[in-house]
């Protein structure tokens, strides 16, 4: 099997990319607020998107993609519109919660994952890993 070579984001690009997490995902939370839904979903709901990590008990291929497609923009962003047509509040505010989950992860480094290990993103390696390269 040939290596597969990555690549990940590093310096100025890598710094902005956080910094749009952190706006992006307090503008989901201000936005969330709007909604008058209760907060405890908020908080109930705000690491669902983690569960999308059980992938990898099938292996990084499928666990990178079950992962990535939870910690992507776009569901949030499709959710969001269906809100909007349906005028539901409660969709909305699943979407605010689902892409305030993914804005700080991105803020905190944790990026779309390569199908070779967990600890591959594109925003770097992370977590134990990452002290062993």
């Amino acid at each position: 099997m040939a290596a597969v070579m990555q690549c990940h984001v590093t310096g100025v690009p890598n710094r902005l990319l956080r910094l749009e997490g952190v706006l992006l995902g307090g503008l989901s939370v201000w936005l969330f607020a709007s909604t008058d839904v209760s907060w405890w979903l908020f908080a109930g709901l705000i690491l669902a998107p983690d569960l999308a990590m059980l992938g990898y008990l099938f292996g990084p291929r499928l666990g990178s993609a079950i992962y990535n497609a939870a910690h992507s923009l776009i569901g949030p962003a499709l959710l969001g519109v269906a809100a909007l047509a349906s005028e539901s509040a409660m969709t909305l505010a699943l979407a605010l919660i689902w892409a305030a989950h993914v804005e700080f992860d991105r803020a905190l480094g944790y990026g779309l994952k390569y199908a070779t290990r967990f600890a591959d993103t594109h925003l770097g390696v992370i977590g134990s890993a990452r002290r062993t390269e």
